[in-house]
């Protein structure tokens, strides 16, 4: 069972510890479409990778609401959920639009949420 909490504990404090490598990310995806607009699991897909590639952890769980569109200043949030339950939320903002080609920033709340119940 401390293996579990410490590792739950780790992870959650490496994830707050990129917090502030994040300041300033940002990645792109090619779409692929005439729209340039992401899936909504295409962009917690590459959220979570960002994170992972940030962070040297494994891919977290991540998950947003909705699909991005490829408009300069849209925004989104999404959810980063730790083994542990706890959550963190990532804020999502458009910086540049190529074509198909979305850039965007990613930063991360310096808090996570305790996990419910």
């Amino acid at each position: 069972m401390i293996n579990a909490r410490t590792t739950a504990a780790t992870w959650v404090l490496s994830t707050v510890a990129a917090v502030a490598l994040l300041a300033g990310c940002s990645g792109s995806v090619h779409v692929g479409s005439s729209a340039p607009k992401m899936s909504k699991g295409k962009l917690a897909d590459a959220v979570a990778q960002k994170l992972a590639d940030t962070t040297g952890q494994p891919k977290p769980d991540v998950t947003c609401p909705e699909d991005l569109v490829g408009k300069v200043g849209t925004t989104t949030r999404c959810k980063l959920t730790a083994k542990d339950g706890s959550t963190l939320g990532v804020n999502v903002k458009v910086t540049k639009v190529d074509g198909t080609d979305i850039n965007f920033d990613i930063q991360a709340d310096a808090t996570p949420s305790p996990a419910a119940g």
